[in-house]
């Protein structure tokens, strides 16, 4: 319980007027603080608290607020990115919030490049179950990142899948449906991976029509949706906006973007424009076998990326068939197949 000290009498008493503030125990401000920052829309709504008057900005400080602010508390942007900012998301850490602790460690691997650090960090919001710590970990596991290629773990890649797919994480699951269906980190299993396939798609639809903040748009309106250019088609013949972009992974691109951030020469950005995640060693991530111009981290940014934009813009690259000629005079008559179809629809290749 907070300690309710006794206060000096505000300036309102010397005129007769009693302050009915200064008469409300801090347990009772704590609890109203609390609400307003699991419920901020911005990280602006908390400032603005903390800079009301003294008390405010010690309590707004206090273990239990911090503990309760929810993603949106966490949007900075990366002009405004500073010491203090950093010391606010460590204190909001020491506090327990989960999301402080994903957020913080996603701008501590891929930005500030401190892997360990990072890695620790979203390992504990996963230890809390926190799905996007538990995807974005096993993105690490299944590429290697801040490591060497030798550095991947593919089991442990889908282990944290399937449990970010079991509290109900989409890309997740989709991933996972790909790992069973090409025997990736798993023993192959076509027919169910095609099950988590339409499962991971059907979800998205679902989850898509019942959010307040998405209208779903009809297929005749097809044309003027694509025009607006931020939606996508889905695999059930319609269009809806892209998912909104975590606080975190919105500052990874916009930290890029900036030129706050700088990637060794060779390296490349995630293609998906909603994620932000660079490489770490050359040819980390995937790329698409078809154009070559396009590159992901995961098959999650894959097939968003592909509903969103890629599919119209996708077309064979020249290197590609120019191969493909050498390769018809082979005197076993052989040909490689270099493209990979999904169920998705996406072409890619793992380098």
């Amino acid at each position: 319980m907070l300690c309710n000290k006794r206060r000096r009498t505000s300036t309102s008493a010397a005129t007769g007027i009693s302050d009915l503030f200064d008469g409300l125990p801090d347990d009772l401000v704590v609890v109203v603080l609390g609400k307003l920052s699991a419920t901020a829309s911005s990280p602006l709504d908390l400032v603005n608290v903390m800079i009301t008057c003294k008390r405010f900005n010690r309590l707004a400080l206090h273990p239990i607020v911090l503990s309760k602010a929810g993603p949106k508390a966490f949007e900075i942007q990366t002009k405004n990115w500073s010491e203090s900012t950093h010391r606010f998301l460590k204190l909001c850490v020491s506090a327990g919030n989960v999301e402080a602790c994903y957020t913080l460690g996603m701008i501590e691997f891929y930005c500030l490049k401190n892997r360990g650090t990072g890695a620790s960090l979203m390992a504990k919001a996963a230890i809390k179950s926190h799905p996007l710590a538990l995807y974005s970990l096993a993105i690490v596991q299944f590429n290697g990142s801040g490591g060497s290629k030798s550095d991947k773990n593919l089991r442990a890649g889908v282990a944290l899948c399937g449990r970010a797919a079991y509290l109900g994480h989409i890309d997740a699951l989709r991933e996972l449906g790909h790992c069973l269906q090409d025997g990736y980190g798993v023993p192959q299993n076509v027919s169910e991976g095609r099950r988590l396939l339409i499962e991971a798609n059907a979800r998205e639809l679902a989850y898509i029509t019942n959010s307040s903040l998405r209208r779903l748009h009809c297929s005749r309106h097809r044309q003027s949706a694509t025009d607006s250019g931020g939606s996508l088609l889905s695999d059930f013949g319609c269009n809806f906006p892209a998912p909104e972009a975590h606080p975190a992974n919105q500052f990874l691109r916009d930290w890029f973007a900036s030129g706050r951030g700088s990637i060794a020469e060779g390296l490349r950005l995630c293609s998906n424009s909603g994620c932000g995640r660079p490489e770490t060693r050359l040819h980390e991530f995937r790329r698409c076998s078809v154009c070559g111009n396009v590159n992901y981290c995961s098959r999650g940014c894959q097939a968003l990326d592909w509903k969103l934009r890629h599919k119209t813009e996708c077309a064979p690259f020249d290197r590609w068939l120019i191969e493909e000629d050498e390769l018809e005079g082979d005197d076993d008559g052989g040909v490689v197949n270099r493209i990979e179809q999904f169920d998705d629809g996406e072409n890619v290749e793992s380098e």
